[in-house]
C-alpha cells in the first residue's frame, strides 16, 4: 500500500503532466499559466470571503482556493460579486477562473454550468424568529412571507414546491446579502427565508433570535463552477480534491470554520450579548492594552477570560482560582502579579502566561493553529500537550494541526493510552471544549463589534 509521502508526491507528479501537456490546449490553465494567477470570483461573506484580523482575507472559500493556488504554484486575485446572478453570469463568460461562494449543485445549474467536484454537503432549511409561531411544514408557509436570494438554490427550491402549492408566494432580492435578510428576520419585517444548514450555523450565534423551523430540502453538495471549455483544468481540480481528502487539508478547513458552531445554546448565547454591553465596556481598555503589548488579538484574550469568569474580577472557583483570568497563585506568582481580584493585573498575568505557552508550541505547528496548542497548554498543561502529540504519531496522525490533536487529546483519560505517557492520565476533553468555547466567543464578539 502506498504511503501518504508516496501519494503527495504521485499527486504532484501527475499535476505537473498534466499542467505541461494541458497548457496549450486547455484555455483555463492557458491562461492562468499566462496571468501567473488564478482568479477568483466570490461573496463576501462570513462562509466564503471576508477580511479577518488585521485586514487579511479568511474565509472557507478563501482558505480552499487559495490552497489550489498555491498547488499551481501562482498567485490569487479575489473579485467580489454583487449577487448570485453576476457571478454565474461571469463564469459562464469565461471572466474569472472560478466561481467559489458555498454555490449548491442543483439538476437545473448543471444544465447551464460547468461544476467542479463536491466538497461540502447541506441542507436547506426553512428559519424564522424564534418568538413567531414557527411553521411545521410547507401548508403553514403559504400564510407566511418568505425573503430569499435571487436565483439561488433556494429560489428554485419554491419554485419546485409551488408545482404542488400553487399559493405558495415569496419576494427574491438581488440587493440584500443572506446576513442582511436574516437581519430583516430579527426585525420581523418577513416572517420567514430559506438558507443552507451552514449559513445558518455560522449566523445562528449572530442571530440567536431566529430558529429553524424545518428542513426544506434533501441533503445537497455544494461546488465550484467553472468557465466552459475547462475540461482539462476540471480534471486537475477534480484530482486536488481528491489529494486534500486524503492528506486531510479539506478536513482541518472545515474544522477551522465550523468545528465549534453546534454549541449554540439560545440562553448562554443572549446573556453573553448582553454582558458584552454591560460588562465588557469596564475592562476593554486593559484587554486592549495588554493585548497590544503581547500581540495577541484582544477580542481572542477578552473570550478567554469571558469563559473562565464571564468577565467577573471577583470570580472565584473551588479549587481557588481566582480574578478575570482566574489564574492560580501559582501562576499568579510566577507571572509577578500580586493581586490576582485587580482587573488589569489579572490580565496581564494570563495574557504573559499566554505568552509564555505560544513561546514554547514546537515551531512544526501549522501558523493558524499555533494560538489553539498554546490554549490547550493554558488549560491542560504543557507537559499533557507533549503526550497529546506523541500519541497522536503513535496513532498515525499529525501532531502539528488542531484538527488531529483535538481528535486525540480525549483519549488521554482512558487507561490503555495514559498508562504509556509521560505525564499520565488528563482529563483531555477539557481543553477542547475550552478552546471550543473561547472561538466561539471571539467569533461572537468581533461581529458584535462589527455590528455597532
Amino acid at each position: 500500500m502506498p504511503t501518504r509521502l508516496t501519494k503527495i508526491l504521485l499527486f504532484f507528479m501527475f499535476s505537473a503532466f498534466l499542467l505541461m501537456s494541458c497548457t496549450e490546449t486547455d484555455p483555463v490553465i492557458k491562461d492562468i499559466r499566462l496571468q501567473g494567477k488564478l482568479i477568483v470570483l466570490t461573496l463576501n461573506t462570513p462562509t466564503t470571503y471576508y477580511l479577518g484580523a488585521n485586514e487579511s482575507p479568511a474565509g472557507y472559500e478563501y482558505d480552499l482556493t487559495k490552497a489550489l493556488a498555491d498547488s499551481l504554484n501562482v498567485e490569487v486575485e479575489y473579485k467580489i460579486a454583487d449577487n448570485i446572478e453576476k457571478m454565474l453570469q461571469a463564469i459562464n463568460e469565461g471572466q474569472v477562473h472560478i466561481a467559489a461562494a458555498g454555490l449548491t449543485r442543483t439538476e437545473a445549474r448543471e444544465q447551464k454550468y460547468v461544476f467542479g467536484p463536491d466538497y461540502k454537503t447541506v441542507q436547506q432549511q426553512v428559519v424564522c424568529h424564534r418568538q413567531s409561531k414557527l411553521p411545521k411544514d410547507i401548508n403553514d408557509l403559504l400564510n407566511k412571507t418568505i425573503l430569499v436570494i435571487a436565483e439561488s438554490s433556494y429560489q428554485e427550491a419554491l419554485v419546485e414546491q409551488q408545482q404542488n402549492y400553487p399559493e405558495l408566494k415569496w419576494e427574491a432580492t438581488s440587493d440584500l446579502s443572506t446576513e442582511q435578510v436574516l437581519e430583516k428576520l430579527v426585525n420581523k419585517e418577513v416572517d420567514c427565508t430559506v438558507v443552507d444548514s451552514n449559513i445558518f450555523s455560522l449566523n445562528h450565534r449572530y442571530y440567536p433570535d431566529l430558529k429553524e423551523a424545518f428542513p426544506f430540502s434533501e441533503q445537497q453538495s455544494l461546488a465550484w463552477v467553472l468557465p466552459p471549455d475547462s475540461a482539462a483544468f476540471k480534471q486537475y481540480v477534480t484530482a486536488w480534491f481528491a489529494e486534500i481528502e486524503s492528506n486531510s487539508l479539506l478536513n482541518i478547513i472545515n474544522e477551522r470554520y465550523y468545528g465549534y458552531v453546534d454549541m449554540f445554546d439560545f440562553y448562554n448565547n443572549h446573556i453573553y450579548l448582553k454582558r458584552i454591553k454591560s460588562r465588557l465596556p469596564r475592562y476593554e481598555a486593559a484587554f486592549r492594552e495588554v493585548a497590544e503589548q503581547y500581540q495577541i488579538p484582544w477580542t481572542l484574550l477578552a473570550a478567554q477570560s469571558y469563559q473562565e469568569s464571564h468577565w467577573n474580577a471577583g470570580a472565584r472557583s473551588h479549587t481557588g482560582v481566582r480574578g478575570l483570568m482566574m489564574l492560580t497563585q501559582t501562576t499568579a506568582k510566577a507571572m509577578g502579579i500580586k493581586k490576582r481580584t485587580d482587573p488589569r493585573q489579572s490580565i496581564k498575568g494570563g495574557a504573559k502566561y499566554l505568552n509564555h505557552m505560544l513561546k514554547r508550541v514546537p515551531e512544526d505547528i501549522v501558523a493558524e493553529d499555533r494560538i489553539w496548542f498554546a490554549l490547550a497548554a493554558y488549560n491542560v498543561g504543557f507537559g499533557h500537550l507533549l503526550d497529546a502529540r506523541k500519541l497522536a504519531r503513535d496513532l498515525g496522525k499529525s501532531p502539528s494541526t488542531w484538527h488531529d490533536l483535538k481528535e486525540v487529546l480525549p483519549l488521554l483519560s482512558q487507561k490503555k493510552y495514559y498508562k504509556k505517557l509521560k505525564y499520565g492520565y488528563a482529563r483531555g476533553t477539557e481543553p477542547v471544549k475550552y478552546i471550543d468555547r473561547i472561538r466561539y466567543y471571539q467569533d461572537v464578539l468581533v461581529n458584535a463589534l462589527v455590528s455597532e
